[in-house]
């Protein structure tokens, strides 16, 4: 009995610490950057411009602008949780080609990107900053605003409170706290700091919403775009892309056919 109660024991004192760590290590847990050196050159093919937008606390933040021959707008996009712009930034040609320029935002701590995020309210806070500044260039009728895995939570709170032109979405979750309850159902919900609660901001949306999805998606699971479907105005849809895994979306046959006809 005594090895019994010393076993529980055990098990309680790691779970409690599991949590703590999990409590104040959320950002790492969440967040990867990959971070370039001030003096970072890129290196893409396409014509683009380097932009520096200033936080209201000084933090300098780094940006992409990358021009279409004969655009007829924006694509705003905010990238997943992993890598850079120097990665990224490949995937603007897929909007150039269709004659739309891309912006592109490193968070802070990623890229050229200064600071660390440090917590929700930053993180939008920043997006709406950087947003704003595109609206002064483009006027916000023709913007459209996109976001992949991570990015799309703060891509659609960006949405809600703002009057972009269409909304697209990448593998979207729910929320962060119903991700982690699927994945991780063991782990006490009051626990997480970052929830981005896509299922509260989506129906405040009154543009029309595209979200994409692969059946196979093995990082941000497939239903989650299913419960937001139940969300959806009739202006909205759902394509979901048969054996589609998380990564890789933005060069699937059927998503390119689909975002063509689309923003044609």
């Amino acid at each position: 009995m005594k090895m019994l109660l010393s076993l529980v024991k055990l098990i309680a004192i790691v779970y409690c610490v599991v949590c703590v760590v999990l409590y104040f290590m959320q950002e790492r847990l969440l967040f990867f950057p990959e971070k370039l050196t001030p003096t970072h050159q890129f290196t893409f093919a396409a014509n683009f411009e380097e932009m520096t937008i200033t936080a209201k606390d000084s933090v300098r933040l780094n940006g992409l602008l990358f021009r279409a021959d004969s655009s007829q707008g924006l694509i705003f996009y905010l990238h997943g949780n992993a890598g850079s712009l120097a990665s990224w930034g490949d995937v603007a040609s897929v909007f150039t080609a269709l004659h739309y320029d891309v912006f592109m935002l490193d968070y802070r701590g990623y890229g050229k990107s200064e600071g660390k995020i440090s917590s929700e309210q930053q993180l939008h806070a920043d997006v709406q900053l950087a947003y704003d500044s595109l609206t002064a260039r483009y006027g916000e009728k023709n913007i459209i605003v996109a976001g992949y895995s991570i990015g799309t939570g703060p891509a659609t709170r960006l949405a809600a409170f703002n009057h972009p032109a269409l909304l697209l979405l990448h593998a979207p979750y729910y929320s962060l706290t119903d991700l982690a309850r699927h994945r991780f159902p063991f782990i006490p919900s009051f626990l997480l700091r970052y929830h981005l609660p896509l299922y509260k901001w989506l129906p405040a949306c009154k543009m029309p919403v595209f979200i994409f999805h692969g059946d196979k998606d093995e990082v941000i699971y497939y239903g989650s775009s299913l419960k937001l479907q139940k969300l959806f105005k009739p202006s909205d849809k759902l394509m979901t892309l048969p054996e589609q895994q998380h990564n890789g979306i933005h060069d699937n046959a059927t998503y390119l056919a689909a975002l063509k006809k689309l923003l044609e």
